[in-house]
């Protein structure tokens, strides 16, 4: 069974729906009977989506598509208001906007702002702006925030990226544990942790999925299936990356501090070696 926010009738909005995993969890929702309003800062691509996503809800009157720039508290709270001025109350938020355009530690100032402008703040602002209706409306509903692997392991060649995606992962936690907290709330948040997912963001020239890669679909899948156990931690998995893989990765790196190791150490000259041998042992 699906978790009970996402059932016929009921609203969800998605940013960063125009392609990839928010395009495929929109269109699972329109599935779904649900009422989608989908948020992108591509107004041409935004249009593709809502005929994709209007197919699959069988209706045009069922799906809303509202030009947003998630990194603008402005913009967001415009999509807020024209969300419930169309639909009424929403259940479901995903905070999925995101891009990568790669950085450097004293690269251009430029990457940093965009890349914590959408990643970070656009989960903080859509959380912001959405919560308290959705809190107050008293019906089942979810925020389900979209991380990456790379906020948790933080590897090193993009640390705009990681920075972000840690900050969503710290910011995601501290809103669930005050979610729970909060008298006659019935929503909870989640942490999509997607492992390597075929997308626009991940393709660098690939007109073909790669091997290793799931699809966007598979993904949503995955997090569907996490939503309607209760999970908070959505980790997936991939055709490369088992969930035993991802599990001693995340545990090495919290090693780091307990064991007071230099950071990133998997790739320390001094304990690379370790790791392997780390890898190879039965899970602890």
């Amino acid at each position: 069974m699906p978790h009970s926010a996402i059932k016929p009738g009921n609203v969800a909005v998605v940013t960063g729906a125009a392609s990839g995993i928010g395009l495929a969890a929109a269109r699972a929702f329109a599935r779904a009977g649900m009422m989608v309003a989908l948020a992108d800062v591509s107004e041409e691509r935004l249009e593709d989506a809502r005929t994709a996503v209007a197919a699959e809800a069988g209706s045009d009157e069922k799906v809303l598509a509202v030009t947003t720039d998630v990194a603008s508290l402005a913009s967001v709270e415009g999509l807020r208001d024209t969300v419930h001025a169309r639909f009424g109350k929403v259940h479901v938020l995903m905070n999925n906007a995101g891009i990568q355009p790669g950085s450097a530690l004293f690269g251009p100032q430029a990457n940093w702002d965009q890349v914590l402008g959408v990643n970070l703040m656009g989960v903080i602002h859509g959380s912001r702006a959405f919560g308290p209706s959705m809190i107050a409306h008293g019906e089942d509903a979810l925020i389900i925030n979209t991380g990456s692997k790379q906020g948790i392991t933080t590897p090193p060649g993009d640390p705009a990226y990681n920075v972000s995606k840690a900050g969503v992962k710290a910011f995601t936690e501290a809103l669930e544990h005050d979610l729970r907290n909060t008298s006659g709330a019935r929503i909870s948040a989640h942490l999509l942790i997607p492992g390597f997912v075929f997308t626009a963001l991940t393709a660098n020239g690939r007109t073909e999925k790669p091997a290793g890669a799931w699809t966007p679909e598979q993904t949503v899948d995955f997090m569907l299936e996490s939503l309607a156990r209760g999970d908070f931690y959505i980790l997936c998995p991939d055709n490369e990356v088992s969930r035993a893989l991802d599990e001693k990765r995340i545990f090495w790196a919290a090693h780091d501090i307990i064991e007071n190791r230099p950071p990133l150490s998997r790739w320390h000259k001094d304990h690379a070696a370790a790791f392997q041998a780390f890898l190879e042992k039965e899970k602890p």
